[in-house]
Formats: C-alpha cells, structure tokens, sequence
C-alpha cells in the first residue's frame, strides 16, 4: 500500500496530532541498547557515536538515562509516501516561521515530529493553520 505524494492533498489532510506524552532523546552505546526493553523506545537511530534513542520522559528517569531537553510529538495522520516531495519542507518553513524547531522522524506510514515541550500547543495550532490553507 503506498501512500499519498500529492503536495497539496498531503498538506490538506494531514491532520496533525500531538500526543500526550513527553519524550527525550538519549544516546547509548550498542550494549546498553542491547539491554533496553524494546517497549519503551518510540524510536531509535544508529549513529558514529551510539544509539540515539527516543523515549517516554518516564522511561528515561525510571532507567536512569541522560537526556537534554523534553519533547512532544506531533504524528502527521495522513499516510505520505517515503517518496513524497515537499511535505517536510512545507511544515518545517511554517513552524520555523514561528521560531519553533522540528526534529522530524519519518515512518512507514506518518511523519512524527519532536518540537520542544512548551512548544507542542503553539505547534500544533500552526500545522492545523497550514491544512486549513490547502483545504477547498
């Protein structure tokens, strides 16, 4: 099942989400991961220098994790195409428009998008403005 590339279809019917949950973003090394229960992480990424790992807040404390900053996830609800072109760019210039940073995680399905904790309202009133641009 592939998903949606049109732009404006993409942008229209997005439908943005943000979650309840706080999340950080913490580093480990390939033996600390290898230990952690795969039910906490929300995502992860191997890099140079360790395993980047996003987490519940809860989690990260509860495990003792070192993290900087807190975060919220706004999930995109629309099922976009790993080949759509445009998407990202189109909600990154809309909330960096409003001074706020993205930190953007792209599944199978959705786009998940981190900004910062005190952002996560104003974010998702900004992303709510640009759907309503693209609907008829």
């Amino acid at each position: 099942m592939s998903g949606e590339t049109n732009l404006s279809v993409l942008i229209a019917s997005m439908e943005p989400e943000l979650l309840t949950e706080t999340y950080v973003f913490t580093v480990v090394d390939e033996s600390q991961f290898s230990r952690l229960p795969m039910s906490i992480i929300k995502g992860c990424f191997r890099e140079q220098e360790g395993v980047t790992i996003i987490a519940q807040l809860s989690h990260a404390k509860d495990l003792g994790l070192k993290y900087e900053g807190e975060y919220r996830c706004l999930t995109l609800n629309v099922h976009s195409s790993l080949e759509a072109v445009g998407l990202t760019a189109a909600f990154s210039n809309a909330l960096g428009g409003e001074n706020i940073s993205a930190n953007v995680v792209a599944g199978y399905y959705h786009d998940h998008i981190f900004v910062p904790s005190r952002d996560g309202e104003k974010a998702l009133a900004c992303l709510q403005a640009l759907a309503k641009q693209y609907q008829k």
